[in-house]
Order: C-alpha cells, then sequence, then structure tokens
C-alpha cells in the first residue's frame, strides 16, 4: 500500500514538474513572440497620418554569430593599432554568414574599417573606436563628395552594394577630424589658435590654418569640387586636402545606425549615399562648432529613410537632405524619396533641417515632426541656386519649436553659391523648383528674422503653406519672387519694421493675421509681378504701404 502512494506521489510531482516547464516555455515562447512583434512594430507610431505612401521599414535582422574584435588580437589600450585585428573579425564573420561583431570597453585605436553585409558593429559600453590621425593609412578612393563624382581619402568606416548593416550599441566613433580639418582664426579662442599654429602645419595667411603643405596644395587647386581634370600626381600631390566624411554608406540596403555617439568627423559626419531601407534610431552627432564642412548626417538619393530620436551638435549643417549636384547629379538621376524626420533635437549646426543645396536629381516625399533647433543658424533651410535643376516637392512639417536663431526661422535661398544677375536666364533642366511645402505649428523665439523666401523670377518659390505658426523676431517675413503662398492664423511679432514684406509675390492669401497692436506698417508691397494678394479685411489701408 505504501509503495502505491509513494509511486502515485512521484507520478504526481513528475506531471506537476512538466507542467511547470510547459508553462515555462510557453511563457518564454510568448515572450519571444512578443519581443519579435514589438521589434516588427517599432516604428509603425511615425507612419501614423503619413501624407505619402512609404513602406514600412524593419530593422535588419542578423545570425546568431558573434565574435568579439579581441579574439584577433585587438588591444584596447588605445596605443596599439587594431585595423588589423577588425579586418579579420569582420571577414571571418562574413564568411559564417554574418552575425555580431562585439566591441567591449577600452579605446580601440584603428585606420579604417570596411564593412561586409550581415554584420552588426556593436560598441558596449565604454567602447570608443578612436580612427588614427595617420593620413597614410587611408588612400584614395573614387566616391561622391558634395554631390560631384570626385576622389576622397577612404573612409574611416565605409561599405559599398552590401545588405542588412548595422552599427549599434553604447559606444563612440571619433574621427580624430581636428587632425585633418583646416581652421580659421575668428572661430576659435586665441588659445586655441596658437595652440594650433605651434602643433605644426602651414599658414595660408595669417588667420587661416592647414594641416599640412599637402593640405593647403589643394585649397589652391580648388579641389574640394574640381572644375577641371587633375592627373593622378596631382590628386597624390593634395591628397591631406580631401577630407573622407566619416561613416560612407554607398548603394547599402537595410542599414541601421542605432544608441551610438559618432563625433570629430574629418568632413561629414554620416553619409548614406543612394541606400535603400535606413533607420537611423537615437543617434547622437558631435561636431565642434566651428568644423569646416562638419555636418551631421547627409542622406543623399536615399529611398525610405526614418531618423528618429536623434540629436545633433555639428558644426555645419545637421539633418541634411541632399540627391546630387549639378550635371553628375542629374546624370544619376538618384532621387531622395520618402523620408521620415521625428523627435530630433539640434542645438549648433548652420541649418536645423535642410534641403540641398545639391539636389539636382530631386527630393520629395519627407515628413518632419516634433523637432528643436535651439542655437543653430537658421531653423528651416532650403537652398539651391542656377545651375542645379532638379524639383524639391511634398515636404510636410509639423511641430516645430526654435530658440535663439541668427538669421531666418525658414528659409528659402534659391541663390546659393549663384548671384543675382540683371538677365533672366530661360527655364531649363538647371532650373531649380520648390514647390507643394507645408509648414504647420512652428514656434520660434529669439529670432533675427521671421522668414525669407528669396524665389528666382523664371521659376517662383510655389505653393507654400504656413499655418498656426508664431514668430518673435527682429524683423517680419519677407517674401520675394513667390507665388501661390498660403498663411493661416500666423502671428509675426517683430521688434521693428512690417509683419510682412512682399516683393513680387503673386496670388498669396493671408488669413487671421497676428501683428502686435501698435504696428503702423503692417503689409509692404512691391514689385511690378505682385499681384493677388488676399489679406484680411481688418488691416486699414493706411497700415498697407504700397510702392
Amino acid at each position: 500500500m505504501a509503495i502505491r502512494i509513494n509511486n502515485k506521489i512521484r507520478m504526481n510531482n513528475h506531471y506537476k514538474k512538466n507542467q511547470l516547464i510547459a508553462t515555462f516555455l510557453l511563457i518564454v515562447t510568448i515572450s519571444l513572440v512578443n519581443i519579435n512583434i514589438q521589434a516588427k512594430d517599432r516604428y509603425n507610431h511615425l507612419y501614423v497620418d503619413l501624407p505619402f505612401d512609404m513602406p514600412l521599414l524593419e530593422r535588419p535582422q542578423f545570425p546568431d554569430n558573434q565574435v568579439n574584435v579581441r579574439d584577433f588580437g585587438g588591444i584596447s589600450d588605445g596605443v596599439h593599432l587594431n585595423t588589423e585585428a577588425f579586418e579579420k573579425a569582420f571577414s571571418t564573420l562574413a564568411a559564417k554568414g554574418g552575425g555580431t561583431l562585439i566591441v567591449p570597453s577600452g579605446i580601440w585605436f584603428t585606420g579604417p574599417i570596411v564593412f561586409r553585409s550581415n554584420i552588426n558593429l556593436h560598441l558596449e559600453k565604454g567602447a570608443l573606436i578612436l580612427f588614427s590621425p595617420d593620413f597614410n593609412l587611408y588612400p584614395l578612393v573614387n566616391t561622391v563628395y558634395e554631390g560631384l563624382d570626385t576622389r576622397r581619402c577612404q573612409s574611416p568606416i565605409s561599405g559599398r552594394n552590401l545588405e542588412n548593416i548595422a552599427i549599434t550599441g553604447h559606444g563612440s566613433i571619433n574621427g580624430s577630424g581636428d587632425a585633418w580639418r583646416p581652421l580659421k582664426n575668428g572661430k576659435i579662442s586665441r588659445n586655441q589658435w596658437e595652440s594650433v599654429v605651434k602643433s605644426g602645419g602651414v599658414l595660408k595667411d595669417p588667420n587661416y590654418w592647414f594641416p599640412s603643405e599637402s593640405s593647403l596644395r589643394g585649397e589652391i587647386a580648388n579641389a574640394n569640387t574640381p572644375k577641371k581634370t587633375f592627373t593622378d600626381a596631382d590628386w597624390m600631390s593634395f591628397k591631406d586636402y580631401l577630407r573622407p566624411v566619416m561613416i560612407s554608406f554607398i548603394e547599402c540596403k537595410n542599414v541601421l545606425l542605432e544608441g551610438v555617439l559618432f563625433e570629430n568627423s574629418p568632413a561629414w559626419n554620416i553619409h548614406p549615399l543612394m541606400c535603400e531601407n535606413v533607420i537611423i534610431d537615437n543617434i547622437y552627432v558631435r561636431n565642434p562648432v566651428y568644423a569646416q564642412n562638419g555636418d551631421g548626417i547627409d542622406l543623399e538619393s536615399c529611398v525610405n529613410s526614418i531618423i528618429v530620436d536623434c540629436t545633433f551638435d555639428v558644426g555645419d549643417d545637421a539633418i541634411c537632405i541632399k540627391a546630387g549636384k549639378d550635371e553628375d547629379g542629374r546624370r544619376r538621376a538618384r532621387h531622395t524619396e520618402n523620408v521620415i524626420v521625428e523627435n530630433c533635437k539640434v542645438f549648433h549646426g548652420h541649418g536645423g533641417f535642410v534641403v540641398g543645396s545639391e539636389m539636382s536629381a530631386g527630393v520629395k516625399n519627407i515628413s518632419v515632426k516634433n523637432c528643436q533647433f535651439m542655437g543653430t543658424n537658421v531653423g528651416l533651410r532650403f537652398k539651391a541656386g542656377r545651375g542645379r535643376g532638379g524639383i524639391v516637392e511634398n515636404i510636410y512639417i509639423e511641430n516645430i519649436s526654435m530658440f535663439n536663431i541668427p538669421t531666418e526661422a525658414f528659409l528659402f535661398d534659391l541663390y546659393y553659391g549663384s548671384p543675382k544677375t540683371s538677365k533672366i536666364p530661360l527655364v531649363d533642366e538647371t532650373t531649380p523648383a520648390f514647390r507643394n511645402i507645408y509648414v504647420k505649428n512652428l514656434n520660434a523665439r529669439n529670432v533675427n528674422r521671421a522668414m525669407f523666401f528669396n524665389g528666382l523670377p523664371e521659376m517662383n518659390i510655389d505653393n507654400i503653406h504656413v499655418e498656426d505658426v508664431i514668430i518673435t523676431a527682429n524683423k517680419g517675413a519677407e517674401l520675394v519672387e513667390s507665388k501661390n503662398i498660403q498663411f493661416t492664423n500666423v502671428k509675426i511679432i517683430p521688434k521693428k519694421g512690417p509683419a510682412l514684406i512682399l516683393d513680387n509675390v503673386e496670388n498669396m492669401k493671408v488669413v487671421d493675421l497676428k501683428y502686435p497692436d501698435m504696428m503702423k506698417e503692417i503689409v509692404h508691397l512691391s514689385g511690378e509681378k505682385t499681384k493677388n494678394i488676399n489679406l484680411p479685411k481688418d488691416i486699414k489701408d493706411d497700415r498697407i504701404i504700397k510702392k
């Protein structure tokens, strides 16, 4: 009898144990499924009320293989050169079909890193990849820079014609850009200037320093955007001048950058070029305020991209959309299309959100929402010039806050890099066009000029809608060579001058314009082309000045 009871107890315990194991496995399975669903649905909220069709992007997936750069001879002492270790790690992981390359805590001093498909470069907490300032480690390569086919030094991190690549984690990447960049005396402190000059290099003039004779030769030859053909000997003679972008991914598909600090780039910081399905999520991009060409991210000729929850503090344009330059850009005919920018913060920068000036293949379907620009030279910056060509259209901007903007909150500059002339050229493929742009819920405080639309007489800025805007500024909004403009519920509080200055503006409708009660001159009209200006009836005629 006792034996039977014991057997029964053992069977019950075994049954309960199996039940617990089954329940545990079920919970784990459900958790993994939920995690997978959450990963797939992570960006769904960005598509709510999106005003254009765009495929739902998913993060790239990687095989379970893992390797550590230490396993390939890597030493994280900040002195040992780890170029070979990174190369061995990438090639070994690629031979396994891909996976994750772990970079643990430490200073990983290295030369250029070349990516492979299906690899996630993961920087753990405390990891710093520091690129060597030795120019000899970076050979000349054929590439595209500032929209033109050219040669530059190899980028610290590069990849071409790849799929499923990522840089993730909690670490930092430093491009040693201070070794590459020229400096102007007026942009840094006296102590910084004296220290830089004493460190070596050469002076072009008493206030313009270059890191080497080779670098100065490139400046004299105008090699940044060359207008003539150079020999191989020429290129080598000014090689130091050809500063690389720090992260260069060209014609890649399924790209993810997440969680990492990218800083101190030789030229632009991050440059996805002709890529598809790009996700930039929660990164910090930093350059000194005086960094020449120290852009944050330049998304060029890319299709389907997300830039979300990122912070920028840079020396040139922060979030910049491009699409090739002039004849080279039109010949490539690779436009930028379908971009979501959401919840990004920009501190220093020439522009907070920028389109151009390289946009010759066209830019369309861009959504920018819930961003803050705090101290950028310009807030929203659209720029091009005669000769560019290209159409920028279907841009939707909403919920933007700005503070301490020393120029304009909202700018169209169609004379960027091209002076005004008395002769108006005919419209052809080289004529840039900006149209169908919608700005809603913009609040800007402490701005120099509220807005400046500086269009071309042969191709006016066209169909711009501005709604629910409040701007406090030194000067009001000035519109030149623009047509089919609508302002709705716009409040402009200038310290001096009128709220609106319109010069050669056609077909403009203003509904519910707000301005200081004591303002004597509210609207200033000029230009022989100015016509069909529909102003609110509560603005008295004696407060509208016509010239």
